[in-house]
This record gives structure tokens, C-alpha cells and sequence, in this order.
């Protein structure tokens, strides 16, 4: 029904077009994008590569937003941020009604990828270009990302995350400080070896939350309007449920594990002790 619709929808386009052309020839630059529209097929014929690299300080900022596709962040102990970004699309038209804005320096790498084109036959008719978005990070950054249609993966992270509007699963290896993830719209699987300040905040979420804690972090988890089950994977948690929420004590309590409107079930376990730094390991020698 919904293809029978579209085709009826394109033959009165055409038509509409072919009365455009007898009228006025003023008009050939519209006809000409309606049929490129109605003819084109989805398929990706046109690439385009954006490579860059770029020197970040401990503890930069790292922000994407409008991604029409996945992202997956690799880290290590550098300094050096590598930016690369595979751009398809079915035409070189389509391609070019989208825009990648990457903006950086020593505190702050942007990438933001938008729509630059407005036009309604090409926003309803027009094919969309994607990005995958690949990044090579030093481990010690803060990430804020919003609007991803696609996978958002993620390693190990020695800073903060804050991670919202997402189309599909997210995984976080590891992370260090305070994590908030709302409006995904898929599963999150996160590694936390070491909460603090504001603590770990999920809301809006449509998908499992699979939640791994070092084993030498303690804390305090409440969860409210739940419309599936928490399930304590560890063994020093005392887990109460009441009607749509469940509140427990994680080792000895402490930084605050949040959780609202959760369409799925939530899972706590432990994974490996937080590994010491190099001064802390000295210390104790």
C-alpha cells in the first residue's frame, strides 16, 4: 500500500512538472532536480573521504552531533586526535546538500554534520547522504555526542561522557567520572571504573542497559518507571523492588546510579578492580 501511494505521489510530480515546462522555461532548474529526484536510484555511487589530525591537552573536549551514521572512538595514551570521516551517497547533488563542520584546537574537537539544503522536493524525495565517523583519541577526554543515527561505540575513556539522541546500540568499554546517557533508542552496554561527582544518569531509554562496575566501586542505584526488571549479577547488593522501581546499595553505597523511563531491563555486574596509577602504586610500596 505504502509503494502504491509513493508511485501514485511520483506520477502527479511528473505530470506537475511536465505542466511547469510548457509554462515557463524559468522553471527548468526545478523540473530538472524533481526528475533527477524521481529517478535516482538508492544506492551508494558517490565516496568521499575527510581525513585530519589534530593535538588535543588532557582532559579536552570532544563533541559530535547530527551524525547520520556510526561512530566508533579508539583510544590511547597520545596526544594526537585522527579524524576520519567516509561520506556516501547516491549522488554528488545529495552529497553536497550535507556539511561537515570539524572545528579544534588544544581544548576542543567538534565534528557536526548537518543539512545545508532545505528544499521540499529534496528533503521529501531526495536520497540522504551518510557518515561513518572513525576517531582515534587520547584516553584522557571528555565526550559529549547528540544525535546519531547509528552504532556509538566507544573504548576505554579517563574522562566524562555525555551521550543523548541516539539511534541504535551503545557501548562504552570503560569510563571514568560522570556518565549520562538519555534518548537512545537501543541497548547500552557501560563500563564504569570509577564514579564521581553527578554519578551515572540513564533516562529515556528504549533498549537493555547491560552496566559493569570495577570491583572496588561502590554505590547507590534507584530506579523509577521501569517497564522491565533489574537483575543484580554481583554478590554484595541488596536489591529491593517495589511497583516499576527497585532501589539498591552496591558495596558499601555512595556515588548515585539513576535510572528513569527504562523500556527494558537493567543489568548489574562487576568487572576487574580499577587498575592503580603509577603514583598510587608507588605509594603503597
Amino acid at each position: 500500500m505504502k509503494r502504491l501511494i509513493i508511485v501514485i505521489l511520483l506520477v502527479a510530480l511528473a505530470a506537475i512538472a511536465g505542466v511547469v515546462v510548457r509554462s515557463s522555461s524559468s522553471k527548468n532548474g526545478t523540473v530538472s532536480e524533481i526528475r533527477e529526484l524521481v529517478s535516482h536510484q538508492a544506492t551508494d555511487d558517490v565516496r568521499e573521504e575527510v581525513r585530519q589530525t589534530y593535538e588535543l591537552a588532557p582532559g579536552a573536549r570532544v563533541e559530535l552531533g547530527g551524525i547520520n551514521g556510526s561512530v566508533t572512538i579508539e583510544t590511547s595514551d597520545t596526544k594526537t586526535a585522527e579524524v576520519y570521516i567516509e561520506r556516501t551517497a547516491s549522488s554528488q547533488e545529495a552529497l553536497e546538500r550535507r556539511k561537515i563542520d570539524i572545528q579544534a584546537d588544544a581544548s576542543r574537537l567538534r565534528i557536526v554534520a548537518e543539512t545545508t539544503d532545505h528544499n521540499f522536493f529534496a528533503k521529501l524525495f531526495g536520497s540522504k547522504a551518510s557518515e561513518r565517523v572513525t576517531l582515534k583519541l587520547p584516553r584522557q577526554i571528555s565526550l559529549f555526542a547528540k544525535g546519531v543515527n547509528g552504532a556509538f561505540l566507544v573504548e576505554d575513556l579517563d574522562g566524562s561522557i555525555d551521550i543523548g539522541g541516539i539511534n541504535g546500540k551503545v557501548k562504552v568499554a570503560n569510563a571514568s567520572g560522570t556518565a549520562t546517557l538519555k534518548g537512545i533508542n537501543g541497548s547500552i552496554d557501560l563500563g564504569m571504573n570509577r564514579i564521581e561527582g553527578e554519578g551515572v544518569t540513564f533516562s529515556g531509554i528504549n533498549g537493555n542497559i547491560d552496566l559493569q562496575l570495577a570491583a572496588d566501586v561502590n554505590a547507590d542505584f534507584d530506579a523509577k518507571g521501569m517497564n522491565g526488571r533489574v537483575i543484580a549479577d554481583m554478590p554484595d547488593v541488596s536489591l529491593e523492588k517495589g511497583k516499576h522501581s527497585y532501589s539498591a546499595r552496591i558495596g558499601t553505597g555512595g556515588s548515585g546510579i539513576t535510572a528513569k523511563g527504562i523500556n527494558g531491563n537493567i543489568r548489574l555486574s562487576r568487572g576487574p578492580a580499577t587498575p592503580a596509577s603509577p603514583g598510587e602504586a608507588s605509594d603503597k610500596n
